[in-house]
């Protein structure tokens, strides 16, 4: 579990580093107003970049258990089993269970 964790991290810190590279990049390739030669330039420079370090690869865990999988919509650091957990103890403000 802690290797997934840090190699998760791991993941999220190189990504944030060539963010910016990337964004510049693509925002030149879709610029109309270039020439080819740019373009092409700036297309073969994307191609360099590493895909294991994009953002799809990153996994969303569970701050409390780091759980990885059935994750709600609404409150995205948790995982289901967590969030009822929480629930139903009456942690998270504004929620409470309902019936009908």
């Amino acid at each position: 579990m802690k290797k997934q964790i840090q190699k998760d991290r791991k993941l999220r810190k190189f990504f944030n580093q060539q963010e910016l590279n990337h964004t510049v990049l693509k925002g030149i390739v879709k610029n109309e107003n270039l020439s080819l030669i740019i373009k092409w330039n700036a297309i073969l420079q994307l191609s360099k970049l590493s895909r294991n370090h994009n953002k799809i690869r990153f996994v969303n865990r569970c701050i409390l258990t780091n759980r990885k999988a059935k994750f709600n919509r609404i409150f995205k650091k948790f995982s289901r089993l967590s969030f009822l957990r929480l629930a139903r103890s009456g942690v998270i403000s504004g929620l409470k269970k309902s019936s009908w």
